[in-house]
């Protein structure tokens, strides 16, 4: 592959909107890749959906395909229903069948694999990437980086010991209008940026109360659970359910909230809180399940110096809020407001409420090929590029921890029913043994992460 990467302006702006940015994308079918330059990966998590592919897993498998040198050598999962479809989907993508797997230690046994991208459910998050650093993979890591705050801490600690990339997929940070965005929101477009408020809403329809029953055939449920607490199967878990539960899932705040707290802790240039509190609680579908996490919340964070987030999630309507969108972040600063949509467009206005910029993505360029808020080629070559030596991660684990803790500390203070004092340097909660408990979890006794 060139070491100059070729790109491809993809902004435009309307309105008042200036000189634009020139933004960068690399022209991918039409790159040379030297043999030295060849990464070999595995995607672990391949779920197929219906119709077709909705799992996280094969949008992977799709983007990285499309990156010039990478080979997908391995497709993991352990129910092995996923894996078939996974390897044939592969293989139009690549022109080279995968290998299937159902347990992902014998992918890491294989020296010939640089790299593993995690897509699994999020209790097995943290504790694949730690495996994957110790055998010298590099991980690209999906959002919650972390199943509870030590976990994230533990990742962290495994990319420097064992010196690997690790990237979470927070892609946001890969798009270049929204590059823009922050920068302009750095550069005073609205002043002094004091509050972000984030909004996520989507219907999720209830899920029944679980019966007891063996699992699936073909579904390895030792291996499904790893290190959490071990349970009886239930019908109403696998494949997507368990996000609602806290053995496994950890709520919308990190399903989907990490994203936009992620970009609302980069746009006020923050770290970590020093108060937290949520409210909210499973309010809606009152009676018809065993849904544990809340389908109504918000997170308030306090920062020092005079600024604050809130996200602000249902699981019960798509109308995220009067006036507005159901997804997406208002910035309030002292000279005017941005409105981010989420996506790949934000509009300026004054302290009169008077719209004064609006930029967007060339909608008429390809979104898939451009940065799209779904993944973003740009973030998968990011991480390929990082990896070869040629690029900085737009999105470092050390960036994907703080903003999972955001999330996590909501959580925790959704969880005790009350306000948390944090350290501002490591987000540890101060004063409250009871809320501390929950910085790390039980295991199943032998599967507990080490670094």
């Amino acid at each position: 592959m060139s070491k100059e990467l070729n790109r491809r302006q993809f902004v435009s702006s309307t309105l008042t909107a200036g000189a634009g940015i020139t933004l960068a994308m690399q022209q991918r079918g039409l790159a040379q890749t030297a043999a030295s330059d060849k990464v070999v990966i595995a995607v672990a998590g391949v779920r197929m959906g219906q119709p077709g592919f909705s799992g996280r897993g094969p949008e992977l498998i799709q983007k990285f395909a499309a990156v010039p040198g990478v080979e997908i050598r391995y497709v993991v999962d352990v129910d092995r229903r996923s894996l078939e479809p996974a390897a044939a989907f592969t293989a139009t993508k690549t022109n080279l069948r995968p290998k299937m797997e159902t347990d992902f230690r014998r992918v890491l046994d294989d020296k010939a694999v640089d790299a593993i991208l995690i897509a699994t459910p999020d209790h097995w998050h943290a504790p694949m990437a730690i495996l994957a650093a110790k055998a010298g993979k590099h991980v690209y890591l999906e959002k919650p980086c972390s199943h509870n705050p030590r976990e994230g801490e533990m990742v962290v600690e495994a990319a420097a010991k064992y010196k690997r990339v690790v990237q979470m997929g927070n892609q946001r940070r890969s798009i270049g209008i929204v590059q823009q965005m922050i920068q302009e929101l750095h550069g005073g477009v609205i002043g002094n940026v004091f509050l972000a408020n984030c909004f996520y809403a989507r219907r999720r329809q209830p899920i029944g109360f679980g019966k007891v029953v063996a699992p699936p055939a073909e579904l390895d449920w030792n291996l499904w659970q790893g290190p959490a607490p071990r349970t009886a199967y239930r019908d109403n878990l696998h494949p997507y359910n368990w996000h609602w539960f806290w053995n496994w899932g950890t709520g919308e705040a990190l399903n989907n909230g990490t994203h936009l707290l992620d970009v609302a802790r980069w746009g006020l240039q923050v770290k970590l809180p020093t108060k937290v509190n949520s409210f909210g609680g499973r309010w809606h579908d009152v009676g018809l399940d065993d849904w544990e996490c809340p389908d109504t919340q918000e997170i308030q964070l306090e920062f020092a110096g005079g600024k604050g987030i809130t996200w602000f999630g249902r699981s019960t309507s798509t109308y995220g809020a009067p006036g507005y969108k159901a997804n997406g972040i208002i910035f309030l600063g002292n000279k005017g407001t941005l409105d981010y949509d989420g996506g790949v467009r934000y509009t300026v206005y004054d302290l009169d409420n008077k719209p004064v910029k609006t930029a967007s993505l060339e909608r008429k360029t390809d979104l898939a090929n451009s940065g799209d808020p779904g993944l973003g080629d740009t973030h998968a070559d990011n991480f390929i590029e990082a990896i070869r030596g040629k690029a900085k991660l737009t999105a470092p684990i050390q960036e994907g921890h703080y903003s999972t803790l955001l999330a996590q500390l909501g959580n925790i203070s959704q969880r005790t029913g009350r306000t948390l004092k944090t350290n501002p340097e490591n987000g540890h909660i101060i004063g409250d043994a009871d809320a501390s408990k929950l910085w790390s979890r039980e295991y199943e006794k032998g599967w507990e992460p080490t670094v």
